[in-house]
C-alpha cells in the first residue's frame, strides 16, 4: 500500500541528488487582492479548483520541490522575489512555486485559443468542433519557449527530473531537451488521446508529435489512450513502435508510453470526511437548501461540455417522468463551477444548463418543491465532503473523461460505506471502480433507470458495491501513482552526452 511515508522514502532514496521540477499551467497557489482602496487592500492566497492541482500537490510536498506554473492572480507579482519564486503553502511552507508571466494575448491564445478550442475537443470525443487557428499555433510555441527558459534557470544545469503536465505543453519536452539533453523528463497527459483518424486533421501535427517523442517517459491513464497514442505515432511518423514493449524509437531516442490512472489522497481525503467539520458542514447544506426529509442525488462539475450535465438533467426529468412516486421526494444538487467563460461555447453551455434547470423545475414545481437546485459556484473541499455525505447518489455522467477524480472523491467521502455512484462508462474511473452502475450518458433511458436502481437498492447491496470501491481508491491511491511514475523514471540512466534507456514494464 503506498502512503504519503512510502512516497517520501522513495523520494529520499532516490531522487536525493536530484532537482525535482514540476510544470502546469494552472498554478497550485494563486494570490489575489481583497479589500477596497489602496490602503485597505490585503493578499489572499488560495487554492483553486482544480482535480490536477489537488491530486499534484502531495507529491509536491513529499519532495520538496519546485512547482513552475503561469502566474495568474492579480497579486502574483506582489509576493514573489526577484527571481518570480514564493513559497508555499503560507501556512507551512513546503515547496517552490516559480511563476511564469503572459501577456494578455499570449493567454487568449495558446490558453484559451490552442489548449481549449483546439486540442481539448480534438482529443474529447465531445462533438465539438476543433478550432485551427495558426496565430493560436504560434502563441503556443510562444508560451513553450518561455516555461522551457523557466524549467532551465530552475534545473540550473544539475541533475533534474521534469515532470510535465497536461496538453498546454506538448512542445516543452523537445525544447528542454535540446537545450540540456541530461534531463530527465516525463510528462502525463490528463486528457483522452483521440483514434489517429481524429488527430489527422491536426495542422500541426509532426511538430507536436515531435515535442511528444522528446520524453523519456509519457503517461495516459489508460491503456486505451497509450494505444491510440501509439497508433496515432505509426501513422504519422518516420519511427518505430514497439507495441508489445510500448515504447516508440525515433533517432537514436526511445521514449516509453504508460499508463498511470490518476487518483486521490484516500487517506487524508477519508480522515477529514469522518472530523465533526464535516458534519458540521452536513447539517449548514441541509440548511441551505431547505432540506427536511428529501431523498438527495449530486453532481459536481465544472462548467464543460465534455462532463454531460444536460444529459444527466433531461435524464433526471425522464426519471421523474416514469417515477411519479418521486416526485416532491427527490432533490438533485447540481453543483457547476463556471469555468473558461471567454470560450463562446462555454458560455453557451451555462446558458443552456440553466435555462433546462428552469424548464425541468416549473415543469415539476409543487409547493415548495422543485427537483433540482443549481449552484453555479466554487464550493470549498470540505464542503463537497459534506454533500458527498449527504446524498444516496452521485451522478458522473462524463461524455468523455480521461480520469475523473469527482467520482473517486464520492467514494471516499463515504465514510458510511453507504450511497450509489452513477457513473459513465466513457470515464477513465469506470476502469476500476466497476461497482458503480455504469451507464452510457447518452443514452438518458438508461441513466433514468440507474437512478431507480440507486434509490431502490438494498442497504446490505449498497454498502457491499461502496466497500469494494473504497478499497480500490485507498489502494489506488495519489501516492501509488506517483511513486509507480517515479519508478518508472529512475529506471533511466544518463552520462553527460547520451542517454541509454533501460527501462521495461514496472
Amino acid at each position: 500500500m503506498w502512503s504519503k511515508t512510502g512516497l517520501a522514502d522513495l523520494i529520499g532514496a532516490k531522487l536525493r541528488d536530484y532537482r525535482f521540477i514540476l510544470v502546469s499551467n494552472r498554478e497550485p497557489y494563486i494570490h489575489h487582492y481583497t479589500g477596497k482602496g489602496i490602503k485597505r487592500r490585503q493578499i489572499h492566497c488560495f487554492q483553486p479548483a482544480s482535480g490536477l492541482t489537488i491530486a499534484l500537490e502531495p507529491l509536491l510536498r513529499a519532495c520538496q520541490g519546485t512547482w513552475v506554473a503561469h502566474g495568474s492572480g492579480d497579486a502574483d507579482r506582489a509576493v514573489v522575489d526577484a527571481h518570480d519564486r514564493v513559497a508555499v503553502p503560507p501556512e507551512n511552507p513546503s515547496f517552490t512555486l516559480r511563476r511564469v508571466w503572459l501577456d494578455d494575448q499570449q493567454e487568449q491564445r495558446y490558453y484559451y485559443g490552442l489548449s481549449n478550442q483546439c486540442l481539448w475537443p480534438l482529443c474529447h470525443i465531445a462533438f465539438t468542433r476543433p478550432v485551427f487557428n495558426p496565430e493560436d499555433w504560434q502563441s503556443y510555441r510562444e508560451v513553450n519557449a518561455l516555461f522551457a527558459r523557466a524549467v532551465l534557470e530552475e534545473a540550473d544545469g544539475k541533475p533534474a527530473f521534469v515532470f510535465i503536465q497536461d496538453y498546454h505543453f506538448a512542445l516543452l519536452p523537445r525544447l528542454l531537451k535540446d537545450a540540456n539533453p541530461n534531463l530527465i523528463v516525463a510528462q502525463f497527459w490528463h486528457i483522452p488521446w483521440p483514434n489517429p483518424e481524429v488527430f489527422r486533421g491536426f495542422p500541426w501535427k509532426e511538430e507536436l508529435l515531435d515535442g511528444m517523442l522528446a520524453n523519456d517517459l509519457f503517461g495516459f491513464h489508460l491503456r486505451l489512450h497509450c494505444q491510440n497514442f501509439l497508433e496515432t505515432i505509426d501513422r504519422t511518423m518516420e519511427a518505430k513502435v514497439d507495441y508489445e514493449r510500448f515504447e516508440v524509437r525515433r533517432g537514436g531516442k526511445t521514449t516509453l508510453v504508460r499508463p498511470f490512472p490518476i487518483s486521490i489522497d484516500f487517506a487524508d481525503h477519508d480522515a477529514a470526511a469522518r472530523t465533526y467539520k464535516t458534519k458540521e458542514e452536513m447539517y449548514a447544506w441541509r440548511k441551505q437548501l431547505g432540506l427536511t426529509d428529501e431523498l438527495v442525488g449530486i453532481g459536481i462539475d465544472r462548467l464543460d461540455y465534455t462532463k454531460g450535465i444536460c444529459e444527466r438533467l433531461r435524464a433526471l426529468d425522464r426519471f421523474l417522468t416514469q417515477n411519479p412516486e418521486y416526485q416532491r421526494r427527490l432533490v438533485f444538487v447540481q453543483v457547476a463551477v463556471p469555468t473558461r467563460s471567454r470560450i463562446s461555447q462555454y458560455s453557451a453551455l451555462e446558458q443552456e444548463v440553466t435555462e433546462l434547470a428552469s424548464s425541468i423545475n416549473r415543469k415539476w414545481a409543487a409547493r415548495r418543491w422543485e427537483p433540482i437546485i443549481l449552484l453555479k459556484q466554487h464550493v470549498p473541499q470540505d464542503r463537497l465532503m459534506a454533500l458527498h455525505r449527504l446524498a444516496e447518489f452521485c451522478i458522473v455522467s462524463s461524455l468523455h473523461d480521461g480520469m475523473n477524480l469527482v467520482a473517486k472523491e464520492y467514494v471516499a467521502s463515504r465514510v458510511d460505506e453507504d450511497g450509489v455512484l452513477i457513473l459513465s462508462d466513457f470515464a477513465g474511473a469506470s476502469r476500476e471502480l466497476t461497482d458503480a452502475l455504469v451507464v452510457n450518458p447518452f443514452n438518458e433511458e438508461e441513466t433514468a433507470q440507474a437512478i431507480r436502481q440507486a434509490l431502490q437498492m438494498p442497504e446490505e447491496e449498497r454498502r457491499r458495491r461502496m466497500r469494494k470501491m473504497r478499497a480500490v481508491v485507498e489502494e489506488n491511491n495519489i501516492y501509488r501513482w506517483a511513486g509507480k511514475l517515479l519508478s518508472a523514471l529512475l529506471k533511466f540512466e544518463f552520462t553527460a552526452h547520451e542517454q541509454t534507456t533501460t527501462a521495461a514494464f514496472g
